[in-house]
């Protein structure tokens, strides 16, 4: 049986204790305290009873009670939160998809802070200890680092699995398209390079990302191309390492028409893989944009299919697009007549041409224009009895998904490499962000949520961090589970 017991200490002082008597012999149950004075005293006789009450009769006197269970609040001290939750969720993301295969610790708690809070690598280490209390020296990311870009490849063959497995990913349909990322610099070197780019920077060095994905969006490759790269030169080289690599026999890609040029259609078709990209029609030769005037139907859904040098050439006609396009070529020709009628403000406008005496309207521009008016194309090889027109516009209209990626990446993640200007820093950099970006979209694919709103709900999930002065030991306390965050549980497959 448990009782208090009081003593004075050789300080003066009033030790408090629980304690039992077994064979004749008192045992010190446990210290609760000392006391300097009769209110302390009586303070710490409380925490004895309480302790002497929850103790549950049926454990034998012998055995060690869980006291870090029992906090008092006069005998704690609060020591901050922890986003725990949001760790174990998203390592446990990083299990499933099979990342942690790699045997890379460090590299996937930066993973981790990565899509929590981008930020460069030696800031993101002290990162992980406030949000996560996880601990790593600043010489073992230095010391490990260099060994991580030999691991792309297995990466990229995780990747590829887990996308067979989970998402039923066969090698037939995948989407292509690359981004720049510039630099806070305006000094070159081999990898970073000036070129055009996407954000208007074009003073300034670049880098190009190519980034194949899933018809559903999910990312399972990426390339880096030095900054004035041509992005249509980026995309058989990607492709045919892919297929190389995989051993894929049957392939098609979907791509921008930024991507294909009449060459690379060519060589596409050469190395038998299946395409669909987009077409630019003011591009067309004068005969062929008649053929598509006379032949389309200019009803909303209806659609032509004219045989090409550079394979199908597939065109549909929309309503909604006839009116954006036309009110478009509208507003250029009202700039043209503005440049016209006043020629010291001359800039750089579409249906204007100098002749030797002046500047004038290009009505035959305008004229192909209006026969190409709501009108949109597509070139494949794949032939009808295998993807029909309508088809082929729904597989191109998917490329939306890899826009969504490279949002993800370059906002969300904030992938633009500002804290890095050596090559191998940068290709680590991207590296991690890959990563990241594979289990932020397997994240908002499973959970139907953006990764923004995922990490918005899983930080109000919190551990209040105590210390328990009468074991000396931290006690955590975490927040209730709410119905969404249940909801993640669930659609995860978490083990909460």
């Amino acid at each position: 049986m448990l009782r208090t017991r009081v003593v004075k200490t050789a300080s003066g002082a009033s030790a408090v204790q629980v304690v039992y008597y077994r064979n004749r012999r008192r045992v010190i149950f446990k210290h609760i305290g000392s006391a300097r004075n009769s209110q302390e005293l009586e303070s710490l006789l409380l925490v004895a009873r309480d302790v002497i009450k929850n103790t549950s009769a049926d454990i034998p006197l012998f055995e060690d009670v869980k006291f870090d269970n029992l906090l008092y609040l006069d005998k704690c001290e609060y020591l901050g939160v922890y986003s725990t939750f949001l760790y174990e969720a998203i390592s446990e993301v990083i299990s499933q998809i099979g990342l942690d295969k790699i045997k890379k610790q460090l590299l996937l708690d930066l993973i981790a802070i990565r899509i929590l809070e981008p930020a460069s690598k030696l800031r993101t280490i002290e990162l992980l200890e406030s949000y996560f209390g996880i601990r790593h020296r600043r010489q073992s990311y230095y010391k490990s680092a260099p060994q991580w870009l030999k691991l792309k490849g297995k990466i990229e063959d995780i990747v590829v699995n887990f996308a067979m497995k989970h998402y039923a990913f066969n090698f037939d349909l995948l989407f292509y398209d690359v981004s720049t990322l510039y630099f806070e610099t305006f000094v070159e070197d081999d990898l970073r390079k000036n070129g055009f780019s996407k954000d208007n920077k074009s003073q300034q060095p670049q880098i190009l990302v190519a980034l194949l994905v899933t018809k559903e969006g999910f990312p399972i490759a990426y390339s880096i191309f030095p900054g004035n790269v041509f992005e249509g030169h980026t995309i058989l080289p990607v492709v045919n390492e892919f297929i190389e690599k995989h051993a894929v026999k049957e392939f098609t890609v979907v791509a921008d028409a930024a991507m294909i040029s009449t060459s690379n259609m060519q060589e596409l078709l050469r190395n038998n893989i299946n395409y669909i990209v987009g077409a630019r029609l003011g591009n067309l030769p004068g005969e062929l944009i008649k053929q598509i005037d006379r032949s389309i139907v200019r009803e909303d859904g209806k659609t032509i299919r004219i045989k090409t040098d550079n394979g199908y050439l597939i065109c549909d006609y929309s309503t909604a697009r006839y009116r954006k396009d036309k009110h478009e070529m509208e507003k250029q020709i009202e700039k043209a007549r503005f440049i016209i009628e006043s020629p010291s403000k001359i800039k750089k406008v579409k249906f204007i041409k100098t002749t030797s005496e002046q500047i004038v309207l290009n009505h035959a521009l305008i004229e192909k224009s209006q026969k190409l008016l709501g009108v949109k194309g597509y070139y494949t090889n794949l032939d009808e009895n295998i993807a029909n027109n309508q088809t082929i516009i729904e597989r191109y209209h998917e490329l939306y998904r890899i826009e969504q990626a490279f949002r993800i990446s370059k906002h969300d993640l904030q992938t633009r490499p500002i804290f890095h200007f050596k090559e191998e820093p940068i290709n680590l950099h991207i590296l991690i962000c890959f990563m990241a970006l594979v289990v932020s979209k397997h994240i908002e694919l499973t959970t139907g949520d953006s990764i923004k709103k995922f990490l918005t709900e899983c930080k109000k999930v919190s551990d209040a961090r105590m210390l328990n002065k009468i074991t000396n030991r931290e006690a955590r306390i975490r927040t209730i589970y709410s119905n969404k965050i249940l909801e993640y549980i669930r659609a995860l497959n978490l083990s909460h």
